[in-house]
């Protein structure tokens, strides 16, 4: 952001942030948000402004006015968001539409075992993050205005028709373990046609969580959002059971009793239990599962070809290209191991 746009900016934001007072200092914040993220203080005030990239989009990505209006309407739920100020569609301020919203002064943890705290917070925060997942997952949608904020119904469908495009479209070399997942998974989606608001990216690097306390005090980066299955956005968030850390930020191997963590079974038997959901049969569970790793394998196959696209010999893309395969293999060797390959 130029000296001129924070200059707009601090003019527009002036009747619209009252208790923004004094000069206004901009900063980026560093990682891998695909919708630019910075810090506004003033003085010791802080907000958080969130904008769409500069440059040509794809048609539905990088929705900054879909991410302002979920977290908007779910201010009215039990989900821990954070309060939003004001959105801009006005591209002369900063170059692109942008919102801002309370900053959530708290911790971020990236790795799930969660080695900065203690056995005991460990399983009071796992605890808590999935109370928050549950609870919105049981959300009134309608009653908040979200009634049209997707299409219900036929989620796991949709969705395994729009990654097989997308991991087609940024093949790099033949991955035969997505070869067999884009064959099996549409035969094999669960019968269930339940349908909540989905985060879509729900992990533990997305949360906020308490200075002190192990509870989760907002849920960020609300991108990918929609209406959907739930079971699709719980197994993704529990995809850190099933993989390793080198894989893709996961836990898998570890000794959860050790740890204070809950096991995989006992954290979706919780999920199920504050939902008033019915116990997920085994080889419906393995689907939701499948599912969603190679969802994650199709995103990280994107990133590794848009990375490789004229450069390459880039290290990264080869590296994001390797965890694609090896989450995809992940994926097949469940299917595999149900018994339910040749279906």
């Amino acid at each position: 952001m130029t000296g001129e746009d924070e200059r707009a900016l601090q003019d527009y934001l002036r009747s619209r942030l009252p208790d923004a007072t004094g000069p206004l200092a901009v900063e980026a914040f560093q990682g891998g948000q695909s919708n630019p993220t910075f810090r506004l203080r003033y003085g010791s005030r802080s907000y958080v402004l969130r904008k769409q990239p500069e440059g040509e989009l794809l048609p539905s990505a990088h929705a900054i006015d879909r991410e302002y209006r979920v977290i908007t309407a779910l201010a009215r739920s039990d989900v821990p968001v954070p309060a939003t100020h004001c959105y801009c569609d006005d591209r002369s301020v900063i170059g692109t539409p942008f919102f801002v919203m309370e900053f959530a002064d708290g911790r971020q943890f990236w790795d799930p075992a969660l080695p900065e705290i203690d056995p005991q917070a460990r399983g009071a925060l796992w605890n808590d993050i999935n109370s928050v997942m549950a609870r919105l997952h049981k959300v009134d949608y309608a009653a908040i205005g979200l009634g049209d904020y997707g299409k219900p119904g036929n989620y796991f469908e949709r969705q395994i028709g729009r990654w097989s495009r997308q991991y087609r479209a940024s093949e790099t070399e033949p991955i035969a373990s997505m070869d067999r997942l884009i064959d099996w998974l549409p035969g094999n989606i669960i019968g269930d046609s339940d349908s909540s608001i989905v985060h879509g990216d729900f992990r533990l690097d997305n949360l906020v969580i308490h200075p002190r306390e192990p509870r989760v005090i907002a849920v960020l980066d609300w991108e990918l959002s929609t209406l959907g299955h739930p079971l699709a956005d719980f197994s993704y968030h529990a995809m850190v059971w099933r993989l390793t850390q080198e894989q893709f930020r996961g836990m898998a191997g570890k000794d959860f009793a050790v740890l204070g963590i809950p096991t995989e079974q006992q954290y979706l038997q919780a999920y199920c239990r504050r939902t008033g959901r019915d116990a997920i049969d085994a080889s419906g569970w393995e689907f939701c599962l499948a599912f969603s790793m190679f969802r994650l394998a199709a995103i990280l196959q994107g990133i590794a070809a848009r990375a490789l696209k004229g450069t390459a010999a880039d290290a990264g893309a080869a590296e994001v290209g390797a965890r694609a395969r090896a989450i995809a293999d992940v994926a097949w060797r469940q299917v595999e191991s149900m018994g339910r390959a040749s279906r």
